[in-house]
This record gives structure tokens, C-alpha cells and sequence, in this order.
């Protein structure tokens, strides 16, 4: 054992000394990411990932990122993992269409547990600044905003009966009988899928079908001219498909992790791929597309613990279908602050994040003494060579944070050169900072540091 450890130790100081000699300092200057510009070249998808749900950093670095990739490389989408129906709104907003005031009120919709992954001053700030750039600029050229996760299961059929409502209300009375097999659950998901899952209930999967089938025929018999009218139309359908697929995911999510985590990485990518073809027949153009999710997502499961058993997801997917004109940014940290919840449902609050464990990827870029850095790995054989081997553990921080028990709760192994294309670590990391603080977001915090340490 003692001769395993000084191995590993050996292989830990070769492996630090050799990232010195690849690793891009960033310093907070305009050209930083001239590589990692580079590396997404004309490519159509750049994911760039977190490794938290509540670091200020992570959210700051990835809007400054995506303004990049806006104004020099002329990407026209940002596809995030939030709900359809809330995003359109912030989508309507940064594109001129809608009543409300502000940045604020436009993410309003964002009312549910985690409500701080999008109202917080970070988005604010990026959803000012898209809605600045857009003003002017022809609807081809304005710049979306879209949520690609599917929780939004009843929001999604009012959004539904609303739209029929207004163009149909024969296809509307229709919908409303479909989706009535939904009554019984009152507006609660997991209460549907819990009983439908074990049979307590008829599950309303033949229904949702149904509608879903029907609104794809009313958008295959539509005139398809670039329009609000036509915007409108997907967006009614995309929530028909959201229902469907989110009928789905709760239904199986008591029956294991894999299957409601393929599921909803599954829903995602064809959101992907149906906002792609949207905005394709609107542009006569490929479109590019900056995705925001969580690593978990967006780096390649096959190269993760997680893909051994039996879990894929967004970046996999992607990957898979769109080859190199995909680019799959990961980021890191080592310690700081964060914020995030106890159990689900819970207030956020600020909490402080341990230093990563010896032997982690994150102890291994702290011990390199670069506060912030850029590894490309992706071209670069002799850096892929070099973290290939052996796996190491990841961190992962969801909307819950459990220090006390962060490797079962939080860690995971994985090979970097096949995981990600790119790595973005920031040593000292700080909490986001939600719109809607409450009381229980200070716990933790020292009075001294607030508000400078914020």
C-alpha cells in the first residue's frame, strides 16, 4: 500500500509539472479566451458547462464567453437548462416583444425551485446586454434565448391551451379533454408520476401522445413563413412535445436514476435539434448555438463513471451527432463559496465550498498555483496524453450541496482528455448572488467578508 501511495504521488507531481507547460493563465484580460475562440472556429455548438449550480464565476466567465462567440462568430441562440415556457419569455423580452420593463421582470417566471439558477445578477446583467445588442438589428440577426429541460410539465399545457385558445377553439376544447387525465395530480408532478408509475392511477401517456401528434400536424400543414405567427406555432408545439416527454419522465423517475436521466437529457437534445431546424428555416442558415447546463450534462458521459452505468447525456448525444462542429467546455473549482440548497425545496443558501479532495482534477489544477487557467485539450496530443491516464474524481454541485458527505454525494470519476475539449479552472471561487435573497442565503457567512467577500 505504502509503495501504491508513492506512486500515486510521483504520478500526481509529473502530471502538476507537465499542465505548467500547457496550461493559458487567465488574467482578467480581453484576449484570454483567444484560444478557446480558436478552438470553436466555425463549429455550430459550443457547450460550456458549470460545476456548480451557484457559482458567480462559472455564470460570469460563460456570458462573457457567449458575447464572444455573438459578436465575432455570429451565433444567433442561447440554449439554456431551464424551462421552455420561462425562457420564451426572457426570449420575448431580449427580442423586443414583450411588455415587460426589465431584465427582473422578464425572468419573473422563473418562480419554482431552483429559482436562483436564473434570477440572479449574472443573468440579469447577460439579458440586458442581449437585449441591448438585438435592439436594431433585423429579426435574422437578433440573438434567442431558449430553455431546453422539461420540468415545466403543467405550465407547459396552459401554455398550450392558451395558444389554441386563441387560433382554435374547437383544437382547444380537444386539448382540454386530453390533458384533463391530468386533474387528479392538481398541478403536482411528482404526485402524477408517483401514482402513475406504481399503477395507483391511469397514466395519461396515451393523451399526451394524442396532442402532441395533432400539434405536429397543425405545424406541418402551417404556411412555414418567417413570422411571429410561425414563432408562435413552435413554440405552442414545443410545449406539446415538452408534456409529452415530461409525462414520461415522471412516470419512470421512481423506477431509477438512469432511466428519468436519459430521459431528460434525451428531451433536451431534441430540443436542441428542433430549435436547430426553427431557426434554420428562418435564417436559410445553419444555426450556432451556445448551450449552458451543468457539466453533469454537457461533458461527454461515455468518458465518466456515470456512462459505465448505463447514463448518456447532452454532450454525449451531441457529440455523437455533430462530430468536431461540437466544442464541450467543462469548468472547475477548488474552493470558495457557493450557493445552494440542503434538501429540495429548500431556501438557497450560501455555503462554503471544502477544497477538493487530494488527488481530484481539482487538487491537481490548485497544486499547478494558477488562479485561473485555460488547458485546450482538444488538438493537443501530448496534453491529452498526459490527463489521460488514470481516471481521477470530479466534483460535482448540483442545487443541493452536502459537504459533510461531499465524495458519496459529489464526486465522480472520469477521463478529462475524453470528457471535455477544453477546461476552465478557477482556484477561488464566489456564490452567485440571487435576485430574490432571503434570510437563510447568509448562513455561513462571516460578518466580516459581507458584503466585499460577496
Amino acid at each position: 500500500m505504502a509503495t501504491q501511495s508513492m506512486d500515486a504521488t510521483r504520478a500526481a507531481s509529473e502530471l502538476i509539472t507537465g499542465l505548467q507547460h500547457h496550461l493559458q493563465p487567465l488574467a482578467g484580460m480581453p484576449h484570454d479566451y483567444d484560444p478557446l475562440m480558436q478552438l470553436i472556429g466555425n463549429a455550430r455548438f459550443a457547450l460550456l458547462g458549470e460545476a456548480s449550480h451557484g457559482t458567480r464565476e462559472f455564470y460570469r466567465e460563460r456570458a462573457e464567453i457567449t458575447k464572444r462567440l455573438i459578436t465575432e462568430k455570429g451565433f444567433t441562440a442561447v440554449a439554456v437548462e431551464a424551462d421552455w415556457p420561462d425562457a420564451w419569455r426572457v426570449n420575448r423580452y431580449v427580442r423586443g416583444l414583450s411588455d415587460d420593463r426589465d431584465a427582473p421582470t422578464a425572468l419573473a417566471g422563473f418562480r419554482r425551485f431552483p429559482a436562483w439558477m436564473w434570477r440572479n445578477h449574472e443573468v440579469r446583467d447577460f439579458v440586458e446586454w442581449l437585449r441591448d445588442y438585438n435592439i436594431g438589428r433585423d429579426r435574422g440577426t437578433q440573438v434567442g434565448f431558449y430553455g431546453i429541460d422539461l420540468y415545466s410539465l403543467f405550465t407547459s399545457i396552459q401554455a398550450v391551451l392558451a395558444y389554441l385558445d386563441r387560433i382554435d377553439p374547437e383544437a382547444a376544447r380537444r386539448a382540454r379533454e386530453r390533458y384533463a387525465c391530468f386533474d387528479h395530480a392538481r398541478e403536482d408532478s411528482q404526485a402524477y408520476g408517483y401514482s402513475a408509475g406504481f399503477g395507483l392511477t391511469a397514466s395519461c401517456e396515451d393523451e399526451v401522445i394524442q396532442q402532441l401528434r395533432e400539434m405536429n400536424r397543425r405545424s406541418a400543414e402551417a404556411p412555414q413563413t418567417p413570422g411571429l405567427e410561425r414563432d408562435a406555432a413552435f413554440y405552442a408545439q414545443q410545449n406539446a412535445r415538452l408534456v409529452r416527454n415530461a409525462e414520461e419522465y415522471y412516470r419512470t423517475m421512481f423506477r431509477g436514476r438512469v432511466s428519468s436521466w436519459n430521459l431528460r437529457d434525451n428531451h433536451m437534445v431534441e430540443t436542441l435539434q428542433a430549435l436547430e431546424r426553427h431557426l434554420a428555416s428562418d435564417r436559410g442558415a445553419p444555426p450556432r448555438v451556445a448551450v449552458w447546463a451543468h457539466n453533469s450534462h454537457l461533458g461527454d458521459a461515455s468518458a465518466t463513471e456515470m456512462g459505465n452505468m448505463g447514463e448518456w447525456n447532452v454532450g454525449q448525444l451531441v457529440r455523437d451527432r455533430y462530430g468536431d462542429e461540437a466544442v464541450l467546455v467543462g469548468f472547475s473549482t477548488h474552493h470558495g463559496w457557493v450557493t445552494a440548497a440542503n434538501e429540495w425545496d429548500e431556501p438557497p443558501q450560501r455555503k462554503q465550498v471544502r477544497e477538493g479532495l487530494p488527488g481530484s482534477w481539482e487538487d491537481i489544477f490548485h497544486e499547478t498555483e494558477a488562479s485561473r487557467l485555460l488547458l485546450v485539450l482538444r488538438g493537443d496530443a501530448e496534453l491529452r496524453s498526459l490527463v489521460a491516464s488514470p481516471r481521477r474524481l470530479q466534483r460535482a454541485i448540483g442545487v443541493i450541496y452536502r459537504p459533510e458527505t461531499e465524495r458519496q454525494s459529489h464526486y465522480f470519476y472520469t477521463r478529462l482528455a475524453d470528457q471535455f475539449d477544453a477546461v476552465i479552472h478557477i482556484d477561488e471561487t464566489h456564490a452567485l448572488e440571487p435576485l430574490d435573497r432571503v434570510a437563510a442565503w447568509h448562513t455561513g457567512e462571516p460578518p466580516e467578508t459581507y458584503p466585499s467577500g460577496v
